[in-house]
């Protein structure tokens, strides 16, 4: 399958070149630039969700809140990670990379401050005692972020990206499962709708991966020519696809961690294709080098959790933490500064954001095989280092994501 390039970005001429605006951007700003486009708010908020989330839970695991906390249990703590701040990232970025792909509108204004709205009304009622409003706001997120991506790509007829319309419901059928299960409404336990959510987060990123982060290393660090081989990518998606079917239906451990150890085989070759050691001068792209090896380590961890050499914790650590959270943040770092009009050239402070999150889940997954008795203790020293990383990245963009493009235009 080769996968066309994400057309998020165009190709810079040189590292630090600004973007265009895409066709449905054109024309001068209107209204508060905060709304112009979806990655400003959706960025924002996930910025400080996953900050001051994180330091809750961290707290908590610390025995510092003296039993009082909004947070319900690690059920609860896993189910905002997944379905809050990641789908939050990936919706913010869809809306904006859709406006690219189709050269249509997607949500803005008071339309995507209807979206926002109901993201924001799930997390609210997740911390209350209404398990059906929060089910039901969840949803309607879901569907509205499907909708609000999928008449702009209808519209445009841009087939190949259609695949985006099912992830997002998908997503949001894995929330409704969890909700449901939590209470107790159907047989499917909270634990497997939380693996499949992780399992389509996974497909996302390899297949995402795929399309931007060989185009971004050619064009920011010269002198590399990172390779795709279509064989290779039919099989490293193939792999992560049979694992989604396996935790779906439940497969013997055997089974799933046989699939995780080819999985992460494939794409170990597929990301030593694309030249990772010669990026490491380059924080914007070594970061996203970085967290696909995360996507290797966890794979490779879970299959050996799977014949019980390790706990299974570790390589959901290694894959959120590591993985999502470091993806995320590199991506919404370059989105955020390329649609601002700013360089591509990341600050002090993005760079340490970067690094941080690094020493956040190498603590949390190597500190533990080393020291079983510090478990709590590496996971409190990770939740305050991935506490500190989405600080700093709410810091930094927090008035570039509130302020208007340097360009003047909308978006």
């Amino acid at each position: 399958m080769d996968l066309p390039a994400l057309h998020i970005l165009p190709k810079p001429g040189a590292p630090g070149s600004s973007v265009l605006p895409a066709p449905g951007q054109r024309g001068h700003a209107t209204g508060h630039p905060f709304w112009a486009i979806g990655f400003r708010p959706f960025y924002l908020l996930a910025g400080v969700l996953a900050t001051l989330s994180i330091a809750l839970w961290t707290a908590q695991l610390a025995d510092w809140t003296g039993g009082s906390t909004p947070l319900r249990g690690p059920f609860w703590h896993a189910h905002e990670m997944i379905f809050g701040y990641a789908f939050a990232v990936i919706v913010g970025f869809l809306f904006t990379a859709g406006r690219n792909w189709s050269g249509q509108p997607t949500p803005s204004r008071s339309t995507l401050v209807l979206v926002v709205g109901l993201w924001l009304a799930a997390r609210i009622l997740v911390l209350s005692s209404w398990p059906l409003p929060a089910a039901l706001a969840d949803s309607a997120f879901a569907i509205a972020a499907a909708a609000g991506l999928g008449r702009p790509l209808l519209a445009a007829r841009n087939r190949r990206n259609y695949f985006f319309i099912a992830l997002l419901l998908a997503l949001g059928a894995a929330n409704l499962c969890f909700h449901l299960a939590m209470a107790g409404h159907i047989a499917l336990t909270a634990p497997r709708a939380l693996q499949t959510g992780l399992d389509l987060l996974l497909f996302s990123m390899v297949v995402m991966g795929g399309r931007v982060i060989p185009m971004f290393t050619a064009n920011g660090v010269p002198g590399t020519r990172p390779e795709r081989r279509p064989w290779l990518e039919r099989a490293s998606l193939a792999c992560v696809l049979a694992l989604l079917a396996a935790d779906a239906l439940d497969a013997p451990l055997s089974v799933t961690g046989a699939v995780a150890a080819i999985a992460a085989t494939a794409h170990c070759a597929r990301l030593a294709l694309w030249q990772p050691w010669r990026t490491l001068g380059r924080p914007l792209v070594w970061i996203l080098h970085a967290s696909y090896a995360w996507i290797v380590i966890s794979l490779l961890l879970r299959a050996l959790s799977s014949i019980d050499l390790l706990p299974a914790s570790l390589a959901t650590h290694a894959f959120t933490i590591g993985a999502v959270g470091g993806l995320t943040l590199g991506m919404m770092t370059r989105t955020a500064r390329g649609h601002s009009g700013l360089r591509l050239e990341p600050g002090k402070l993005e760079t340490a954001a970067y690094l941080l999150l690094q020493l956040a889940v190498l603590v949390r997954v190597f500190v533990p095989l080393a020291a079983p008795g510090q478990y709590l203790h590496a996971a409190i020293a990770s939740g305050i280092f991935w506490s500190l990383a989405f600080a700093l990245f709410t810091i930094r963009f927090w008035p570039v994501l509130l302020g208007p493009r340097l360009d003047g235009l909308d978006g």
